[in-house]
């Protein structure tokens, strides 16, 4: 099932279901972790709306935490130069950075000049979680979405630590919507793409994931409570800009698209102000 969020003519979030291209509203009137929380929740409420025209908020609005994941692909850690971390290496990114399908990713060109992109899949979980055991962390998770790591490079690597530069407002796009976990029968065979104006920046494949998914939410809940809403953005396959030669990095007006099987298509736009 996908479930997304979405603005009413009123601008609240509300939630509904998408069916083709078609989205139905739910008679639920409480946003995606009130839904999980409470269960299923998906009494149908009027008539279905043409999916074109919705403005899709995030699929989710208010996590607890959004954790990230670096190097956690094989190609990636070679096209960086860099070692194959022992141990998950963990960074968060604030939820001010979140926006939806559609959103613009915006930024002053006074902060940064080197804004990149990272398609990943990212994970929703389902319930509260603490010191996990692997076997029982698919159980844990309620879906999966895409999501763009988007990166300031200049800070991150400027820094010597990674939030400033991870965190700006907008700089973590999800969506379109949270396809639900009984529908991804093997999240480690998914294709993973980034699009950049039309031109494939990266194409892997989730199973080339250095730390598997029940490994990560079972070694981030041993250090920090997984709370329903949670979001874990997984990692990254090669291609990225800020490796390639010459280095590409988004500019105003760009149109990025994150591109996972199974799921569907992120697509924002940049607006840089001066």
């Amino acid at each position: 099932m996908k479930i997304a969020q979405y603005y009413d003519q009123t601008g609240k979030v509300r939630v509904g279901v998408v069916e083709g291209d078609m989205l139905q509203p739910l008679g639920f009137h409480r946003d995606m972790i009130d839904l999980i929380l409470n269960g299923p929740g998906l009494e149908r409420a009027g008539n279905p709306l043409p999916l074109g025209p919705v403005q899709l908020a995030p699929p989710v609005t208010r996590p607890s935490k959004i954790i990230a994941i670096g190097l956690n692909y094989v190609d990636h850690i070679q096209e960086s130069k860099g070692e194959p971390p022992e141990r998950p290496l963990l960074f968060a990114k604030f939820p001010n950075s979140l926006v939806g399908h559609g959103s613009r990713i915006t930024w002053s060109r006074e902060i940064t000049k080197k804004v990149d992109f990272e398609a990943e899949l990212t994970v929703v979980m389902g319930r509260t979680v603490r010191s996990c055991p692997e076997e029982d962390a698919v159980g844990a998770i309620f879906g999966y979405t895409c999501g763009n790591d988007v990166s300031a490079r200049d800070l991150q690597f400027g820094d010597g630590q990674w939030v400033r530069g991870k965190s700006l407002d907008t700089f973590c796009p999800i969506g379109p919507w949270i396809v639900t976990s009984e529908e991804i029968s093997d999240p480690h065979a998914l294709r993973v793409a980034s699009i950049l104006n039309g031109k494939t920046m990266q194409e892997g494949n989730t199973g080339s994931m250095l730390f598997k998914i029940p490994h990560l939410v079972s070694f981030i809940s041993k250090h920090f409570t997984l709370l329903p809403g949670d979001l874990i953005l997984t990692g990254t396959p090669s291609g990225v800009g800020a490796f390639r030669d010459p280095p590409v990095y988004m500019k105003d007006g760009d149109e990025i698209v994150i591109e996972i099987e199974g799921i569907g298509r992120l697509v924002n736009t940049c607006s840089v102000r001066e």
